[in-house]
């Protein structure tokens, strides 16, 4: 069986109603060999929907962490950031030690995280520090397309600063390495973005393409990853590039995602490369105005799971060839 945990997120939010909402029954008529656990509350959880566990044989479980304090539909409470937390790290914990093939994470709320006292800038960058990686990559997919980024969640000032030769290497790797190792491409190509507009225009509109990511590129492909570009981005996102990629590298966050986000919102998945576990992830947030009103969509928890669930079989394909 393929194992997955889904946290269910912020108890304020959609994360819980989208979890115990989903369904199952046509879940597990797709995926012969899925199982999953609910993580999280259990008495919450069912106040979203009544679940007989029994019903699906096993397939189906609870793993409960009780809430610190009781929760409201749309109201934050620090109180619970704890949980929150502790939600996270148990599914992690088990990733790592092999009773969870991958976890699914529901949408957390930052704000209440931090106004608790913990600093926490995210789902990525609180797995990449209990999983001690060296550097993971943020990777959003949906039908036809998968974009990971150079940079992150970071000022559009300071993004050049960070493009350098080693970020480049590191990023271009793992996303290398994770697209044969969770879904099974045994050659990736991938095509990156220029910097600058029209990709520098021969160094007229910036210089960062000809002095740092043509060299890097052309280190890669000499060590044999099939790369092309760098490309102008209004360019490479069109069908006559992206019929050819396995993968997009865009330079920063709003280079790549708007136009992951109009081609598949709603029906896309964040995934975490570079970690030792398999995590997906919704693309939206915790729409505290929708929670507890049935009015919030799980197109982008089951893309989530979907991908999860590919990835392990890659995962265990891969293993079994090696």
């Amino acid at each position: 069986m393929i194992n997955l945990a889904i946290t269910t997120g912020e108890p304020a939010g959609i994360g819980p109603e989208l979890s115990a909402q989903l369904p199952f029954d046509a879940l597990f008529d797709k995926y012969p060999e899925l199982s999953l656990t609910l993580v999280g509350d259990q008495d919450w959880l069912l106040n979203q929907a009544n679940i007989d566990t029994e019903h699906y044989s096993g397939r189906l479980k609870f793993h409960h962490i009780g809430l610190n304090t009781k929760a409201e539909y749309g109201v934050l409470n620090s109180a619970n950031a704890q949980y929150v937390l502790d939600t996270l790290t148990h599914a992690a914990n088990l990733c790592l030690s092999g009773e969870y093939d991958g976890m699914v994470t529901a949408p957390v709320q930052k704000s209440v995280i931090n106004d608790a006292g913990i600093a926490f800038s995210g789902h990525t960058e609180f797995l990449e520090a209990l999983t001690k990686s060296k550097k993971v990559v943020m990777m959003l997919a949906t039908e036809g397309l998968k974009v990971t980024l150079a940079t992150t969640h970071v000022p559009l000032r300071d993004v050049a600063d960070q493009i350098t030769p080693e970020l480049l290497t590191e990023i271009i790797s793992i996303t290398n390495q994770d697209l044969k190792q969770f879904f099974g491409i045994e050659q990736p190509h991938i095509y990156v973005c220029g910097l600058n507009p029209h990709a520098g225009e021969s160094g007229h509109m910036g210089r960062e393409e000809i002095e740092i990511i043509e060299p890097t590129l052309e280190q890669l492909r000499q060590a044999g990853i099939r790369l092309t570009g760098p490309l102008p981005a209004d360019t490479l996102f069109t069908d006559k590039y992206l019929k050819n990629a396995d993968a997009v590298l865009a330079m920063y966050h709003d280079q790549g995602l708007p136009v992951l986000k109009y081609k598949g919102f709603g029906n896309a998945a964040n995934i975490t490369l570079g970690l030792p576990i398999i995590r997906t992830s919704v693309d939206h947030g915790t729409a505290l105005d929708l929670a507890g009103k049935g009015l919030a969509d799980n197109g982008s928890l089951l893309t989530a799971i979907d991908y999860g669930y590919k990835m392990a079989m890659a995962r265990r394909h891969t293993k079994a060839s090696a």
